[in-house]
């Protein structure tokens, strides 16, 4: 247990310039001592395949580099088991979100949720081709489980406890009572740090290498010290000791935090010094065992921003923790390693004994064994009293046991986020000189020999379509232009002017290229969801005669609805579909159009209207065409387009006395629509529902309040994530959010306190009730 701070204040006067520093290598090595020749041993100059079975497996790994002008960084990189590619034994890359530039030597340690291990791979940069960034591996070696066990980092909050705030009430207190102006009191990072039992902390040593190590404790591996300074406990390890060896030769430094049950990160970069000050480790001491060393540090930069790599990877998710059968003992591991390093140098252990007694069978149990109790005992040593084996009995991997409360699901039990559907690209169909239409089939069959899954909506739904675009996973909403019942799935996509996702679409994505998909979504639809209507309970309820408008791409929904009903319905209903286009190359779907209408007379009619040609399609326009098809009294009246054609066809019918329950209009926002303003401060949001608490946690600067709530397992309605189905919204019942507009929201729900969770954003405390809708 942490002891109370009695000393703080005295030694706070007098910091930093106070305080004894230590400057040499000597000094250093007089205090923490000489690794064992075992330690240095266990590096590898390449991957093997203990290692590469890890990083197929590994959800995460902390980053450090530093950019051209010598900025330091760290930061979390990853989402998902396998982001890493592996090239060969000493090339691997990854997708690096943020905008930094690295250059030269770079670190990385990769982290399997549940396990206490932890894969560390150092190397350079090779190349960068947008976000898609290139390392040689140097060395890779396998750290000890000491850090992770101090933090309890696979411990997540119990289900009582909703990280409502950073920390308690009384470290909450003690965040805000320190003195000076500085970095450390921009917003949110004083109460991430007093919350934060975990970073990862880059070095350098000026010659070419790199380090990013991790650092544990209980409760604040980082504490305050005042507005510009922090202090990290340096308590005894391996003796390596490459932070305090770095920092010696450039005191230049970066660390990312975490803090479990929360997907944002806290970066920091500032200055680094080591120091022995007695009264200032006294205050760090667990059970009167002080620190042996503590890092002094500088801070020139602190923000808490989200990570879509915390926030993918569900880390504190009890079903994130990694099968244990899927991936090597990283104790084993580490072993094997030392074989290898004793083969290769002298004064080693012998090789072919480590060998031999590593294929003694039981040998990698026992050897957890031994190392679980060497944990237990050398952590009790420094002050720690808690620390258990894995519950469950739980032998790869040591970490601390988990509370009773942890086993029905942590927060949220059985309130999991829907899975994405893996598909690739199968063709790419150009359709006009701004729109292609992408056919898509699954990545891989439901097991060896199955038939494809078949795509089953109604016609007129749209899917959400995922791409990774610069290593972030980007969302836009299209509809199906192809009828339901396919194993494949045509969705039709037009260029938007800065657009990102459409740009990706046309510029970049080839056959063979993969995507996700989730849906469908929308209650825009007619007719019914299967080709074959005697297995469509409600085929014989659809209109027979349906009457659409459309302009632009707005008629792709259009377009799945008349492939359904000519296939479906064969000479049982009435189509007439009046559309506008900018000229005739502009026409989607034109030869089919032409084909359907000349095969299918008196069933499908089309009229095209040509705005270069004819002028904008107005409500006079609307209301000829309408009036001349005389639609039977019971017809359905579908329109899509932009928002000014859909009032004036909704003015006309009004004018002609359809009733409102006849008439359907589907509204879609553009790729290039206005970004709602981030909050760039951590708030905090509770979920309700019909006014009982359902749950309460933080939602990160960029983060919206549906993927907050999705993180922490929370039930949140949703479906299209993009803001253009509705299903996500909710009743603000206090504070204030922001969202992307435009969006489904009509004026009167927004007037009477709906918002959506999928494109909002707090700007300040939220209170939202998830049954209000």
């Amino acid at each position: 247990m942490t002891c109370k701070n009695k000393a703080t204040p005295d030694v706070r006067e007098n910091l930093p310039s106070a305080l004894r520093r230590l400057t040499t290598v000597d000094e250093v090595e007089s205090t923490v001592g000489l690794p064992a020749s075992a330690v240095m041993l266990k590096q590898i100059s390449a991957l093997d395949e203990g290692c590469r079975t890890v990083l197929a497996r590994c959800p995460i790994a902390a980053f450090g580099y530093r950019d051209a002008d010598g900025t330091s960084r760290t930061t979390f990189i990853g989402g998902t088991p396998g982001f890493v590619r592996v090239h060969s034994p000493t090339r691997i890359s990854f997708s690096l979100p943020e905008p930094g530039d690295p250059h030269g030597p770079v670190s990385l340690f990769f982290l399997l949720p549940g396990v206490g291990e932890i894969l560390r791979v150092n190397g350079s940069v090779a190349a960068r081709k947008g976000a898609e960034m290139t390392v040689d591996i140097a060395e890779a070696y396998v750290h000890c489980a000491q850090a992770v066990l101090r933090s309890r980092l696979w411990q997540p909050p119990a289900p009582a406890e909703p990280f409502a705030s950073a920390a308690s009430a009384a470290s909450a207190a003690s965040a805000a009572e320190f003195a000076g102006d500085g970095p450390l009191r921009r917003p949110g990072v004083a109460e991430f740090l007093a919350a934060a039992p975990f970073l990862a902390l880059s070095t350098w040593d000026g010659s070419g290498g790199s380090d990013t190590s991790p650092r544990g404790d209980r409760q604040e591996v980082a504490r305050i010290l005042d507005g510009r300074t922090l202090v990290v406990p340096d308590r005894k390890g391996n003796k390596r000791a490459d932070t305090l060896h770095n920092l010696l030769k450039d005191d230049r430094l970066s660390f990312a935090a975490l803090v479990p049950g929360r997907t944002g990160v806290l970066h920091v970069r500032g200055r680094g010094a080591i120091t022995d000050d007695s009264a200032l480790l006294e205050t760090m001491a667990l059970r009167g065992m002080p620190p042996h060393l503590a890092l002094l540090i500088d801070v020139e930069h602190a923000e808490v921003t989200g990570n879509d790599a915390v926030a993918r990877s569900r880390l504190w998710t009890p079903g994130a923790h990694v099968d244990h059968g899927t991936v090597p003992d990283l104790m084993a591991l580490a072993g094997e390693h030392l074989a290898a390093g004793s083969a290769a140098a002298e004064g080693g252990p012998p090789a072919f004994l480590l060998k031999a007694v590593g294929a003694i069978p039981g040998m990698a149990r026992l050897l957890r064994l031994v190392m679980n109790r060497a944990y237990r005992s050398g952590l009790r040593k420094e002050g720690y009293e808690d620390v258990e084996p894995g519950a469950g009995g739980r032998r790869r991997g040591f970490f601390p046991r988990r509370r009773p409360a942890d086993d029905d699901g942590g927060t949220g039990a059985g309130a999991t986020e829907r899975p994405l559907r893996e598909v690739r690209i199968a063709e790419v169909r150009k359709e006009t000189p701004s729109a292609v239409t992408l056919v898509l089939e699954d990545l891989v069959p439901d097991g060896a020999g199955a038939e494809p899954r078949p795509f089953d909506f109604r016609p007129g739904q749209f899917f959400t379509l995922v791409a990774d675009i610069d290593g972030r996973p980007v969302r836009r909403a299209y509809s199906a232009s192809s009828a339901p019942g396919s194993s494949r799935l045509e969705v039709t996509v037009k260029h938007v002017e800065g657009g990102r996702f459409s740009t990706h679409v046309h510029r970049s994505l080839r056959p063979g290229d993969r995507l996700a998909v989730r849906g469908p979504s929308g209650s825009f639809h007619a007719g019914p969801q299967l080709p074959d209507a005697s297995d469509t309970p409600d085929a014989s309820d659809a209109p027979d005669e349906i009457v659409l408008v459309a302009a632009g791409s707005g008629v792709t929904p259009m377009m799945s609805m008349i492939r359904t009903r000519l296939a479906v319905r064969p000479g049982r209903d009435r189509i007439a579909l009046l559309y506008s286009s900018r000229s005739a190359d502009e026409i989607i779907f034109a030869d089919e159009l032409t084909r359907l209408a000349k095969d299918n007379p008196g069933r499908l009619s089309v009229t095209h209207v040509l705005t270069g040609r004819d002028g904008r399609l107005d409500a006079d326009g609307v209301h000829r065409w309408v009036t001349g098809l005389s639609p039977a009294p019971g017809a359905h009246y579908y329109t899509c387009g932009p928002g000014p054609l859909m009032d004036a066809v909704q003015g006309v019918l009004a004018g002609l006395g359809v009733p409102d329950e006849l008439v359907h209009q589907e509204h879609y926002t553009s790729g290039a629509a206005t970004q709602a303003v981030a909050a760039t401060a951590p708030q905090e949001m509770t979920v309700e529902e019909d006014g009982r608490p359902v749950g309460t946690v933080v939602v990160e600067p960029g983060q919206t309040l549906l993927d907050a709530g999705l993180a922490a397992g929370l039930p949140m309605p949703y479906s299209c994530t993009v803001g253009n189905c509705g299903d996500c919204m909710v009743r603000l019942r206090g504070g204030e959010v922001t969202q992307n507009e435009p969006n489904c929201l009509t004026p009167q729900q927004k007037a009477d306190g709906y918002v959506l969770t999928c494109v909002g954003c707090p700007l300040s405390k939220v209170t939202l009730d998830i049954a209000e809708q």
